[in-house]
């Protein structure tokens, strides 16, 4: 499928089919994708924690209670369901990884080179910190790259998808221990074959016309 079809035909799904399973062949393609999404600086400030277990679900699914419980049955009856999380600051330890696995990867051809990826990535993280006093929340706009280039790819892979911000984020990040580990749950997304109980497949896509989305100069 090319990329536009994709766009035109993917839809949030609203139910899916829980006797259905992604073959394991398709998902690796989609971590792939949430691996290899762009972000500002090469920050890559995400987590994924992947659920392809029933009991995995269902600890997901523990988040979605209370005014949330609508979401209960898109994470049970899903094929597979990623937690996408975000840093919560860029600790040393992060800034330094990022560095040394960029010199694995053989990015730089000296080490005047690295030094100045070094220095351009810590200023945009210091422009955000001091400056802007917004690092958390510029971290979470990378996390929604990632989050974008799933859903996309998602699509053209022929698979359904749900992102989700309903959940209860303190009852996410306690199950999971991630803010010990310097980390917040975000968003989620579930993945697998919408059922016939999916009312949202058969609506048509709904967008603003181009003339008011578009300003050409």
């Amino acid at each position: 499928m090319d990329i536009l079809s994709a766009a035109r035909k993917r839809h949030t799904a609203k139910a899916y089919d829980a006797g259905r399973r992604i073959p394991e062949e398709v998902m690796q393609q989609v971590y792939s994708l949430l691996r290899h999404s762009p972000s500002s600086v090469n920050s890559q400030p995400w987590h994924f924690i992947v659920a392809n277990t029933p009991e995995g679900r269902e600890r997901i699914a523990r988040a979605a209670q209370g005014g949330y419980a609508y979401n209960q049955a898109k994470i049970l009856d899903a094929s597979h369901v990623i937690v996408l999380c975000s840093r919560i600051d860029m600790d040393e330890e992060h800034l330094n990884g990022l560095l040394d696995q960029e010199e694995r990867d053989g990015r730089f051809r000296d080490a005047a080179a690295r030094a100045g990826q070094d220095a351009a990535r810590r200023g945009y993280v210091n422009l955000h910190r001091y400056g802007a006093k917004d690092v958390a929340q510029w971290l979470e706009k990378q996390v929604y790259l990632a989050l974008g280039t799933a859903l996309l790819g998602a699509s053209t892979l022929e698979i359904d998808a749900t992102p989700m911000e309903g959940f209860d984020q303190k009852i996410l990040d306690t199950e999971f221990g991630l803010n010990e580990k310097g980390l917040t749950s975000l968003v989620l997304v579930s993945f697998g074959y919408s059922s016939g109980a999916d009312f949202n497949a058969g609506l048509p896509k709904s967008r603003l016309a181009e003339e008011v989305t578009f300003t050409f100069i």
